[in-house]
């Protein structure tokens, strides 16, 4: 991969948000500001230049240096599937507490209200595997920090995290300490 096609994507990604990423005022209460991203998902070429401008964060001068993409719930999903096939490497689902079938990891965060709980399957991660975790916005950072809990506790290695966007008047990369934060648009 050359720098020039890396910088193409970026810049193709970063359109492809300016345009298809409505602000929705007042949703899901007031005073909120909403990124829509359903409209992005809704264009293949801008869902095709996130998806690639999040998988090049897989990449290292052209080599795949990640062996699984972690998603978290549920827009994570819909971004994580596709950069892990991008990859050439599997996607691992984080859930919500009860949701997956078989032996889980279990981690609880605070939220601003309240807690939240997320799970991972047990050996949904080998340990020694390199793995990059995707969502779409980071906001206070609980989810990402939970998640990459989650992948130390299979014995894996969270290596970065790649977003959408990334909320600056949120303390998201506080929370997640040293984990390398690549943020597509910074709002």
């Amino acid at each position: 991969m050359t720098l020039g096609h890396t910088a193409d994507v970026g810049r193709a990604a970063a359109e492809a948000l300016a345009t298809l990423v409505p602000d929705v005022a007042d949703f899901p209460e007031p005073g909120i500001v909403f990124k829509d991203i359903t409209p992005l998902l809704a264009d293949p070429a801008g869902l095709r230049a996130v998806v690639d401008a999040l998988a090049e964060v897989g990449r290292r001068d052209g080599e795949v240096v990640v062996d699984k993409v972690v998603g978290m719930e549920a827009r994570g999903f819909i971004l994580a599937a596709p950069v892990a096939l991008a990859l050439g490497v599997g996607f691992v689902p984080v859930r919500k507490a009860g949701k997956l079938p078989r032996e889980t990891h279990a981690v609880s965060y605070a939220l601003e209200y309240g807690e939240a709980t997320l799970e991972l399957h047990r050996d949904a991660i080998a340990p020694g595997e390199r793995v990059l975790l995707v969502d779409d916005v980071l906001a206070t950072g609980g989810t990402v920090a939970a998640t990459r809990d989650l992948v130390a506790a299979c014995g894996g290695t969270a290596t970065a995290v790649a977003v959408l966007m990334e909320l600056s008047f949120l303390p998201g990369r506080a929370a997640v300490g040293d984990l390398p934060v690549h943020a597509l648009t910074t709002v």
